[in-house]
């Protein structure tokens, strides 16, 4: 194996020219800092291991000023690198998924004479999920105090947490060092103010070495990660503690347990048709599952979060908020409001759920993992 590599065996083996190489020494980005016996410059392996992240950043679409900022940082060491980079390869790929079931669904839709609208190709046609929904969020997605206080006490005398899939940071307790991990662009920018450190990065593959934090929360999230098993696991390795709130979707007729799945929307079924069992989730963590019951008057507007306020969902700004509806496809969407609003007018809804309106709390599949 070779000492040190010229710059232009470097350009050979990395697939660019020399005169990249050359600009990014220009610059400072990436100096050669050997020299080979007859006198030529040439990478250490310091400078090769510098080069290949750059190199990786750059084929991710990072500028060169931000590459500069991330292979500065002193507190990223190459391992972080590397687990950072795989998380936004990972994400990369999602994003091509998503644009190849994009494709699908409007081949399928068009095969049956359906047309979308230029509002929903420009919207949904290949962007990532939270691309798509995050500027709805600061409307109807906040904190409620009531839940919040669940994931506090869970999160016991924790003084450092990380946050993963942190999104805009609803539930990041104020009272603790939190650092925030998000792959959506859009969700990030949408931080408010004085928020935590917000890392780009993925639940599959998190940038931290083994227990760098007290614990690890996840909130509303779960349900999106390609691997949730594989995702858990790593809030595992990284921290001594774990806080999920996520969904049972494995109790004998959990469909039945929210009205508007079970009367409106039972595409929300084969959204989860492949979700692990609450079980195997728990299992990922070492931790035990407890119910989570929404109050009637929830702040935070996550699909069941209307139960008892039902016109709520006929509202466009809350739906734009919720990702379900916009995975279930804008056919099902407007029959499922369709319906709503007759059942609505005519007292149908009101005559169906009239048990619900004396409740103050309701059991609608919540659950906090606490390991």
């Amino acid at each position: 194996m070779e000492q040190h590599l010229t710059v232009g065996r470097a350009a050979e083996l990395a697939g660019v020219s020399v005169r990249t190489l050359h600009h990014y020494d220009r610059i400072g980005l990436v100096r050669p800092s050997a020299r080979t016996a007859v006198g030529y410059r040439a990478y250490s392996a310091a400078d090769v291991e510098r080069l290949r992240e750059v190199l990786g950043y750059r084929r991710l679409g990072f500028g060169l000023r931000e590459i500069a900022d991330l292979v500065d940082d002193p507190a990223t060491d190459a391992v972080a690198h590397l687990r950072r980079l795989r998380g936004l390869m990972l994400e990369q790929r999602d994003r091509a998924d998503a644009l190849a079931a994009a494709i699908d669904r409007e081949l399928k839709a068009r095969a049956m004479g359906i047309t979308s609208t230029p509002e929903e190709q420009l919207k949904v046609f290949g962007a990532q999920l939270y691309d798509t929904i995050g500027s709805a969020y600061p409307a109807t997605r906040r904190t409620d105090p009531r839940i919040a206080a669940r994931i506090r006490d869970a999160l016991g005398d924790a003084r450092t947490v990380l946050n993963v899939g942190a999104g805009t940071g609803s539930y990041e307790p104020p009272d603790r060092e939190v650092t925030a991990v998000e792959p959506s662009a859009v969700m990030r920018a949408l931080r408010p103010a004085g928020a935590a450190p917000c890392v780009a990065a993925s639940a599959g593959s998190l940038p931290f070495a083994d227990r760098s934090f007290d614990a690890a929360m996840a909130v509303s999230t779960v349900h999106h990660w390609p691997d949730p098993a594989a995702g858990l696991r790593e809030l595992r390795r990284v921290a001594r503690r774990v806080v999920v709130l996520t969904y049972d979707a494995g109790t004998p007729g959990w469909l039945d347990r929210f009205w508007l799945s079970r009367d409106y929307l039972p595409e929300f079924a084969e959204l989860l048709v492949d979700w692990p069992s609450l079980a195997d989730l728990a299992q990922a963590v070492g931790g035990r599952a407890e119910p989570v019951l929404v109050p009637w008057d929830c702040a935070d507007g996550f699909f069941e979060a209307y139960w008892r306020r039902p016109e709520a969902y006929l509202d466009e700004a809350v739906r734009r908020a919720v990702s379900v509806w916009t995975r279930v496809g804008p056919e099902a969407e407007q029959r499922a409001v369709s319906l709503l609003h007759e059942d609505l007018d005519s007292g149908r809804w009101a005559e169906r759920n009239r048990d619900l309106l004396a409740l103050d709390a309701a059991e609608l599949g919540l659950r906090l993992i606490v390991a």
